[in-house]
């Protein structure tokens, strides 16, 4: 399929940030992502016009007759959710909504939930835990009353671009439950506004966020002109819309702008979503089967030896498997080095290392970024050994902010503070803005060395970390060097933090002599902790699970002093099991 040509209307041209740049190969950069105040006045703009009455005039097009086909949902849904949807209630996260008493027009729900309610995510789940019988009067009752309230009445969330992008791709799946029915006029509102849906999308998803929610709304628009009868001569359009979306939102080896593995997981569901549709219609999928296969190798090279996502940038360890289950056995191989999107994978024997080696993403395509430059985490096989704290709002808004610093993921800080300032509002101010990555490859092992000057400005030290990952993964060596700066700015004296947050249920016991301690796994392989230039401490940590629920757990704390003119703290993980 030829490349599709950007639409001339397309507002992704004005909005979408720039991203970092690798001109030699080896230095990220972090381009400022501030939302100019056009920006923000336009999007405000977007959401009033909805709701007036002429926007709804808009809408109403000619309705489809029919879909052209129905495409095969690739994910295994959810078995759990989809038990619970059949015993009367969407369960996620811990938070319970009771359909014999559903009512759309009360329902508060936290934005997690809003966003599997409203884009019919569930009905995966449902599909996966009943047969026909049970499940179609169950789609059709929660559906009816979701079009009662928001059937023709265009408002947030529930028609956020994004979330129609999403809704149109499942209600297409899963139009043998939704459509089930003799009722005409039924059928006739579902077909009716998955039109107006359409139409809205026409209008609405170039000037989405660019990232995961302008991807999502093309490819909607893209689903819907291949699946709907009636509306075939928007798939030009939309296709355009996507690979210029695709383009501005994606670094060149796949990776999101977002820095998000659970952002990139949902992009290997849309795109994987989207193949389906085309495969339906016997379309030709062209460059979206191309990236699809990138997206999803670097999904795969942010997951440890559990299957399961690192915590990156606000997400979670939730399971990579059902996504990544579309690709046969063997035939995906995780990134190693994904330079562009930051992220390095270092493997020898059944130990993983993946290391944040990028600054952190900009304010325009995130809402959660975090300060976890030069962070990394660690398994042995299906055991989590190192970890990063991950995000949670069971404790409120400060604990999630605090979530957020470089004190929540396991590096260093200096001075106590993070390398890049995360203000109260959520933005993300200054500190790293260009990391440097060299790595190497021998017979002995892997080994990777990143510098970032977040700390320059404020304190005068570069921070540079390496890391050594022996052939067999029995050994993992690491040096953080802080380097007086040379700048305007001189080097004084200062306190430096390194931390390592182990998973829940590993037991550390410290070593006599204070530089060591020994990590117990439960029912897994002994390791050991040996530092030099700093002093040792066990202390109370938290981390969050796939399921978005805090457990208690410990870190490693090892504290030095640097002096002006610089100093290495050295440390070492061996596997004495």
């Amino acid at each position: 399929m030829d490349e599709p040509t950007p639409p001339a209307d397309d507002s992704a041209r004005d909005s979408a940030p720039d991203k970092a740049r690798d001109t030699d190969g080896a230095r990220l950069t972090r381009p400022d992502g501030a939302l100019s105040l056009w920006q923000r006045i336009s999007h405000g703009m977007d959401k009033v016009i909805w709701r007036t009455p002429l926007y709804g005039l808009r809408l109403r097009g000619k309705p489809a007759l029919q879909l052209r086909a129905v495409p095969e949902d690739p994910v295994p849904g959810d078995l759990a959710a989809g038990m619970a949807i059949l015993e009367g209630r969407i369960d996620l996260d811990g938070e319970s909504i009771d359909l014999a008493t559903l009512d759309f027009t009360r329902l508060a729900m936290t934005p997690v939930m809003a966003d599997y309610v409203h884009s019919f995510a569930w009905l995966r789940d449902l599909a996966a835990a009943g047969h026909a019988a049970e499940a179609v009067p169950i789609a059709q009752y929660i559906l009816s009353r979701w079009l009662l309230i928001h059937g023709r009445v265009v408002s947030e969330p529930a028609w956020r671009p994004d979330l129609c992008g999403r809704r149109i791709m499942f209600w297409s799946a899963y139009a043998p439950l939704i459509l089930a029915t003799e009722d005409a006029a039924f059928r006739g509102n579902v077909l009716n506004a998955l039109s107006r849906t359409a139409h809205h999308l026409e209008g609405s998803a170039g000037r989405t966020p660019a990232g995961l929610p302008r991807i999502a709304a093309w490819a909607g628009l893209a689903g819907a002109s291949l699946l709907l009868a009636g509306i075939e001569s928007r798939t030009d359009r939309a296709e355009a819309g996507l690979a210029r979306a695709l383009e501005i939102s994606l670094h060149s080896d796949g990776g999101i702008v977002s820095r998000s593995p659970a952002d990139q997981l949902a992009l290997v569901d849309i795109l994987a979503l989207l193949v389906s549709a085309y495969q339906a219609v016997e379309a030709d999928a062209g460059r979206t089967i191309v990236t699809l296969a990138r997206a999803a190798a670097a999904a795969a090279g942010v997951t440890l030896g559990d299957r399961r996502l690192s915590s990156w940038q606000g997400g979670r360890p939730v399971d990579a498997r059902p996504v990544l289950s579309i690709f046969e056995e063997g035939t995906l191989a995780p990134l190693m080095q994904a330079r562009d999107w930051g992220y390095q994978r270092m493997a020898g024997g059944a130990t993983i290392v993946v290391l944040d080696a990028a600054p952190p993403p900009t304010g325009t395509v995130t809402g959660g970024g975090c300060a976890s430059t030069l962070a990394f985490e660690m398994s042995d096989g299906a055991h989590r050994l190192i970890v990063n704290c991950g995000r949670t709002v069971a404790f409120g808004a400060d604990v999630a902010q605090s979530l957020r610093s470089t004190a929540a993921h396991s590096t260093v800080t200096l001075a106590d503070l993070s390398s890049t300032a995360v203000h109260p509002d959520g933005s993300l101010g200054r500190g790293v803005s260009e990391v440097q990555v060299d790595r190497q490859e021998t017979d002995m092992g892997s080994r990777v060395d990143a510098t970032h000057e977040g700390y320059v400005r404020k304190l005068g030290f570069v921070h540079q970390r390496q890391l050594a990952l022996r052939g067999d993964g029995r050994e993992l060596r690491g040096d953080d060097v802080f380097t007086p700066a040379g700048s305007r700015k001189r080097a004084e004296a200062t306190q430096a933090t390194a931390r390592f947050h182990l998973a829940p249920g590993i037991e550390a016991t410290q070593t006599a002599d204070g530089l060591g301690a020994l990590l117990r796994i439960p029912g897994g392989p002994l390791w050991q902790f040996r530092c030099r230039g700093g002093d040792l401490a066990l202390d109370e940590s938290l981390w969050v699970d796939g399921n978005g629920r805090p457990q208690g757990t410990t870190q490693l704390v090892v504290t030095t002093t640097v002096p002006a003119e610089g100093l290495t703290l050295s440390w070492m993980l061996r596997r004495a099991g």
